[in-house]
């Protein structure tokens, strides 16, 4: 279930994409955010797990500032050290380059404290096609049975970098590993704010989950992944040009749908820290 926040917003209006996750925020104007503006955005957010503005015509530069109100920003290895902003991941794909973010994920589980949330800006869309799902892992935890529940809740997993960037990247994982070695997170996660728990492990960058046989690690493993299909859990949005989703990794994950190749969809990211995943007993 979403959190539930009593808020008055007074900046825009929400308009819901889902019953389970996802929020539009009519009226809001990122061109000139202040402190309640943040304020709503960051109440919607916990809320809804992830929130939509449209029509908004902003800078790279306002893109960032926005973001940065959020807290302090993370810089992407697969960024180019020679670009100008390197706070922005650019996902650029077209005829050379078909999308490869179509699997439900939460970002860079791979680090030592993975993102808080990440917005993404549309840049240049294909006519049709290139929408983004996104899950509510709240849901696919607390409607799994109570045996289970609680057998998760005593694990962690194993999460690696190289299970995808090493290919992108062309490096060898025991080069990835020098700078980002594996991290050990529990496969359900108390979220810091709302105090809910998810579930956090995803088919891109988990590995195992620890003292399990690999066989038997990976049949739960692919049982969980499972949970982000159910379509009671998700939402859809429709990109275009103004648009940005802004989504709390914490507590859903997104699927990038690849369905517009060859044409061409170029997105901007700019993604903001997070801390420690942690369970908490209750």
């Amino acid at each position: 279930m979403a959190y539930d926040i009593e808020t008055d917003f007074t900046r825009f209006d929400p308009h819901l994409l889902s019953p389970a996750i996802g929020a539009e925020l009519i009226g809001a104007d990122l061109a000139n955010p202040d402190d309640t503006l943040i304020k709503e955005v960051r109440e919607a957010l916990l809320k809804y797990q992830v929130v939509f503005f449209r029509d908004q015509d902003i800078t790279r530069k306002q893109h960032i500032a926005f973001t940065r109100a959020f807290g302090e920003l993370e810089i992407h290895p697969a960024t180019p050290k020679s670009q100008s902003d390197p706070e922005i991941l650019r996902i650029a794909h077209g005829a050379n380059s078909k999308g490869q973010e179509n699997n439900w994920h939460s970002d860079v589980t791979w680090r030592a404290e993975p993102s808080l949330g990440s917005i993404l800006r549309a840049i240049d869309l294909p006519e049709y096609g290139g929408d983004t799902l996104f899950s509510n892992m709240v849901m696919a935890y607390e409607e799994l049975d109570e045996e289970l529940k609680t057998r998760l809740c005593e694990m962690t997993a194993v999460h690696d970098i190289a299970r995808v960037f090493a290919g992108r990247l062309g490096k060898s994982a025991s080069t990835l590993h020098e700078k980002y070695p594996p991290q050990e997170h529990p496969v359900i996660r108390t979220h810091p704010e709302t105090g809910q728990r998810s579930l956090y492990v995803n088919i891109g960058f988990t590995d195992y989950i620890v003292g399990m046989a690999k066989d038997e690690s990976d049949l739960l493993l692919r049982s969980l992944y499972r949970r982000a299909w159910l379509p009671e859990y998700q939402c859809r949005f429709r990109w275009a040009p103004g648009s940005l989703a802004f989504w709390d990794n914490r507590a859903c994950q997104h699927y990038a749908a690849s369905d517009y190749f060859p044409n061409v969809r170029i997105m901007e990211r700019a993604t903001v820290k997070g801390d420690r995943p942690y369970f908490t007993p209750s």
